[in-house]
């Protein structure tokens, strides 16, 4: 049985599990493949089981635990944005050789961190790692920060070609937590994928919540609002939409229960396969868009427990199953009959470059 030990840190009180730390020695001669990695993940809001982007990536560091008797993993929920910072500090001061950022929200606070601690390894979790100057026109890579990164458009692409397939109304909808690129690639690529579906056959389902031309669209303003979003919700279901795409992290639960509760729609999931993290939505969940949220964190903690870490960006793509449309479920019977060799055909045109995703 291995030894790995798996902390989970929540506020400032640190639980250990009841795996032991395998022993190691801290001479200056101990080999980087046999010392300890400490690898800290700082979260985003929603908490550690919200079911969509922290819980993926908790998952991701429990697993290299799990698989590598020399790594241990620890996390820090944050209540607010204002605790990000204060938590990277503390695991610089309990000696993590790993900082993770979970979410493009928290990459300020890692990169500052980083560059107060260049012998501290940092990465985070959908977000390039870049520093950009301050009109946002040149980005600087940090040495010691890696972007764990993921062409979500293109997964996107697929959920809008199946939204529109599946409509009865003709009109689909979606809309964002707050408008950060991470989450408008989300809404950029579904609308580009219901395009793409009403040139393929010469139909006209409608996209509500996001404006391509103008690059704008439906906002709760913050991943924790389920109020807002459930209203977001039913203002879509009024104006006709039958498929909604919440891409809001947890809040796309207010989203799937309005959908259980009044009928009207069916929901896509985000982040990840909501039919098995989400399950009492099952009923209502059309699909999931997927990001490799885990596979990335466990492939970052890889690098550095080999003494192999670079600043190279991770780019989770179609093509490597860093983002992927997950399975139809439930509702395998419900879509057309020929949708899923249609989406096998348009996700092999993405992946050659036959169609570009912007």
């Amino acid at each position: 049985m291995k030894k790995s030990k798996l902390v989970a840190i929540l506020a400032a009180t640190t639980v250990a599990s009841a795996f032991a730390l395998s022993g190691c020695s801290s001479s200056d001669s101990t080999d980087s493949a046999t010392a300890t990695t400490k690898a800290c993940l700082a979260l985003d809001t929603g908490g550690v089981d919200d079911k969509s982007f922290n819980a993926a990536s908790w998952a991701g560091a429990e697993a290299s635990a799990a698989e590598n008797e020399n790594v241990e993993v620890s996390y820090l929920p944050a209540a607010s944005g204002a605790e990000y910072a204060p938590n990277i500090k503390k695991f610089v001061d309990q000696g993590c050789n790993l900082i993770i950022g979970v979410g493009f929200a928290i990459a300020g606070a890692i990169i500052a961190s980083a560059k107060e601690n260049p012998t501290v390894n940092y990465a985070v979790v959908d977000d390039a790692g870049l520093e950009p100057n301050a009109d946002f026109t040149e980005f600087t890579a940090i040495p010691n920060v890696k972007g764990l990164t993921f062409k979500t458009q293109e997964s996107s692409f697929l959920a809008g070609y199946a939204a529109a397939a599946y409509s009865a109304k003709g009109i689909v909808a979606t809309y964002g937590g707050a408008p950060y690129p991470t989450v408008t690639a989300f809404m950029d690529g579904f609308a580009q994928g219901v395009n793409y579906y009403n040139t393929a056959k010469g139909k006209n389902v409608k996209v509500l919540g996001w404006d391509r031309a103008a690059k704008n669209g439906e906002f709760v303003g913050d991943f924790a609002n389920t109020s807002k979003a459930l209203q977001i919700s039913k203002n879509f279901e009024q104006a006709g939409a039958d498929v909604i795409f919440p891409v809001a992290g947890g809040l796309g639960g207010a989203t799937a229960q309005n959908s259980m509760d009044g009928g009207k729609s069916v929901t896509i999931w985000v982040d990840t396969d909501g039919f098995e993290s989400a399950s009492k939505y099952r009923s209502v969940l059309l699909t999931s868009v997927m990001k490799g949220l885990g596979e990335s964190v466990q492939a970052v903690i890889a690098e550095v427990a080999a003494g192999s870490f670079t600043n190279s960006a991770y780019v989770g793509t179609l093509e490597n199953k860093g983002t992927r449309l997950a399975p139809f479920h439930d509702f395998e019977a419900a879509i057309p009959s020929t949708l899923a060799d249609e989406l096998v055909e348009v996700e092999n045109m993405i992946v050659s470059g036959e169609i570009v995703v912007e």
